[in-house]
């Protein structure tokens, strides 16, 4: 079968290529096959052997003249059909033209477009010869296409960028072209490619001016590193200016803290106790600016360590409770059951915001409270900390610019309340640099609902929980006290825990509903009145298990005398869950401990008294050189004053020379002639070539960022105090020293 068929498409090939002679062929063959049939026929009818009939040759002749018609029909419906299929290849063909047509005239207009193409186009082939460049290349190189086509020619190349290669094969890179107009930047793409099918491949570069691009890159790279550097003079700066004004504010502090240890008249404590207030705020107002640099400058670190969730928060509200208490406002936490005892996160960073929040909450809030409630957030491992008051509110215009830095609601509240405005701009950024959110919500006068969303993974946690929560399922619990944050806290609380809460805040009510049902508790606020509380306990002795006081530290002393027989307990406001669920779950035979004589819940051991110490202070300010001396005399240490770092080298060498060397040396950081970082370095120098143990030495140091504290570790120093000096912190440093202990404060 296929020998067949190539010997039928050669016989056709044959035919295509000589349509004349197979014409001739055909036509003989035709013409001699109708001339023998026609003389055969008549021949063999004419013969005297053939008994010719008339009637049987006209019958034949019919046959014949029927079989030529037959033919000629035949041949007429192959010519139609022959006809028809040379329209439609001349419709073919036609359309073809009109394809080629469009052909040639889109190769045309493409390469019209690639040579007038503004970016440098050029195929060279394996012999690195020219074989097509466009006009944005021919212009660049200064020369016509007609003298580059076949040539080696290349471009002169100033600078050489770098190269890099993509995983499809191509090559890109920048170069500085030199050209008849200056110097270009051209960033080249190069790969092979293949014009003809079956062809070799040619290489074809692609180039792009990009003079204007690099020239804006370098020109932001320079603005980059001017903005760097106005950034680290201006954290320097302000480095510089808080140690400036933490050296006289450590005077101001510190005295006046000295001031009020002497005797003196109630006016003259007031004052000084005015004094040390205003010092504080100083200094409250130099570590927020601090901060804010710090942040603005990117130069924040965030720790990654286990923390307990609930203490910190129930430490948050204790640390503030004061401060509400003293305006007669409640505050209050709640911490959901469902949240992890420890999770992961920067502790530190976390209680500044909530610090921060609740203390602007008590600072707008002149009735009612302040709630700090933590939740499960909506995504995975996210907590919401929501800090809610009843304060003055914000207006909905304001809310927008409330987190940017030095911005307030309105000039009558920074009036009226004080405040850079920085606060909420540094919580804010802290926030989003741990990966969270904080929103705003709030309406004039219905006070506002700050809501901070963190991702904090659960800690893994092994141990004991903090507190059994206690079954309150069955147990009718009454909460006897005015409407209020608090209050909602406890009850929400209680009835997490299975209470059935009753909440009444009238007393009166309350003895009503006391003969109703048994309760498992009653809990009481002092807010009514000792009288109040003391009658109420005795008629509620008889109907519930459980009688608890709510106060207080301010109010101890005046409910001394309610906790006889009639009450079981007490609780300190702000509540703690912890306290909450031992007092629900004690037995009510044991008896209420005093609120006079409370106890710590864990003994306390006895502070073991420091020896006397031989301690060397250089410090080149007078002031503070007194009150080193005064504050180091009064805890029965031995202190030696020098006034810059070569007076401390002599003295120290002095020491060491006489066999009395110090135990201590406090090294003043920014001193005149040799400041401590180098006498530091020196002193240890000195130490090395000598025997002996080693001094240990602390900084004191008004710098709080984190180079400055490096810079003391590296020149050899064990540690820091930071300025303005704290008593507590100084005492602290020298028992550490004591003891052997790393000294950091």
């Amino acid at each position: 079968m296929g020998r067949t068929f190539r010997i039928r498409m050669h016989l056709r090939r044959f035919a295509r290529r000589h349509p004349w002679l197979i014409f001739a062929v055909r036509s003989a063959l035709i013409f001699s096959a109708c001339f023998g049939g026609a003389y055969g026929f008549i021949a063999a009818s004419t013969s005297p052997a053939s008994g010719y009939n008339p009637h049987n040759f006209a019958i034949g002749a019919s046959f014949l003249f029927a079989m030529a018609c037959l033919w000629i029909v035949t041949l007429g419906i192959r010519l139609r059909l022959g006809r028809k299929k040379l329209r439609k290849i001349a419709m073919h063909n036609e359309a073809m033209a009109d394809r080629n047509w469009e052909l040639q005239e889109a190769e045309a207009r493409a390469r019209s477009l690639f040579e007038s193409q503004g970016d440098l186009i050029v195929l060279r082939d394996a012999q690195g010869r020219i074989t097509f460049a466009n006009d944005a290349y021919c212009e660049l190189a200064g020369l016509p296409r007609e003298q580059l086509i076949g040539t080696t020619a290349k471009l002169d190349i100033i600078e050489q960028g770098d190269t890099a290669l993509e995983p499809n094969g191509t090559r890109v890179h920048d170069q500085q072209i030199g050209t008849k107009f200056g110097p270009r930047w051209i960033a080249w793409r190069e790969g092979l490619v293949r014009n003809d099918a079956g062809g070799p491949a040619e290489m074809q570069s692609v180039g792009r001016d990009v003079t204007d691009r690099t020239e804006s890159e370098r020109a932001l790279a320079e603005a980059r590193d001017q903005a760097d550097a106005a950034n680290r003079a201006k954290s320097r700066f302000l480095a510089m200016t808080s140690h400036e004004i933490r050296t006289p504010l450590n005077g101001i502090i510190g005295m006046s803290s000295l001031l009020l240890d002497t005797p003196l008249t109630p006016e003259q404590a007031t004052y000084a106790r005015a004094v040390k207030s205003s010092g504080d705020a100083l200094l409250a107002l130099i570590e927020e600016l601090l901060d804010y640099s710090k942040i603005e400058a990117g130069k924040i670190d965030l720790e990654a360590r286990p923390f307990a969730l609930a203490a910190l928060i129930e430490d948050i509200t204790e640390l503030l409770a004061p401060r509400a208490q003293a305006k007669q406002i409640e505050i209050a936490a709640y911490v959901d059951d469902r949240l992890s005892r420890e999770v992961v996160g920067d502790a530190a960073r976390l209680r500044q915001v909530l610090l921060n929040l609740a203390g602007n909450a008590i600072k707008f809030t002149q009735q009612g409270g302040v709630a700090l409630i933590v939740e499960p957030g909506i995504w995975p491992n996210e907590i919401t900390f929501m800090v809610r008051d009843t304060g003055i509110g914000i207006a909905p215009e304001s809310k927008e610019r409330i987190f940017r830095e030095f911005e307030q609601a309105n000039d009558g509240i920074a009036r009226s309340y004080g405040g850079t405005g920085l606060g909420l701009s540094i919580s804010e950024r802290i926030v989003r640099r741990m990966g969270g959110r904080i929103t705003l919500d709030s309406k004039p006068g219905e006070g506002s609902t700050f809501e901070v969303s963190l991702p904090l993974a659960a800690a893994d946690w092994s141990g004991q929980p903090s507190f059994v929560a206690p079954d309150l399922a069955g147990h009718s619990v009454m909460l006897v006290a005015p409407s209020s944050i608090g209050v909602s806290l406890i009850e929400r609380r209680l009835q997490r825990w299975g209470g059935q809460i009753c909440v009444v805040s009238d007393v009166e009510v309350a003895e009503v509903l006391l003969p109703e049902r048994a309760w498992h508790a009653v809990m009481v606020d002092h807010a009514f009145g000792a009288d109040t509380i003391e009658k109420f306990g005795e008629r509620a002795r008889t109907h519930a298990m459980h009688r608890i006081v709510l106060f207080t530290p301010s109010t101890r002393q005046e409910l001394q005398s309610a906790l006889g027989a009639a009450y079981t307990g007490y609780l300190v406001k702000p509540l703690r869950a912890a306290s909450l669920a031992a007092r629900l779950a004690t037995p009510p035979e044991v008896a209420a401990p005093e609120i006079a004589a409370e106890q710590p819940a864990e003994p306390v051991a006895p502070t073991v008294p420091t020896p006397a110490l031989s301690i060397l202070v250089a410090e080149d300010n007078e002031i503070n050189a007194l009150l080193m001396r005064s504050l180091l005399g009064r805890l029965g240490h031995r202190v030696v004053i020098t006034t810059n770092g070569e007076e401390a080298l002599e003295s120290w060498q002095a020491a060491k020379s006489a066999g009395t060397p110090y135990d201590l040396v406090l090294m003043d950081i920014q001193m005149p002639r040799l400041d401590g970082i180098e006498t530091t370095r020196r002193l240890r120098g000195m130490e090395a070539s000598e025997p002996g143990r080693r001094t240990p030495i602390l900084a004191l140091t008004a710098n709080t960022l984190v180079e400055d504290r490096y810079a003391c570790f590296e020149a050899g120093m064990d540690g820091f105090l930071i300025k303005p000096l704290d008593r507590d912190k100084l005492a602290e440093a020298l028992a550490n020293l004591a003891a052997g202990r790393h000294i950091a404060a």
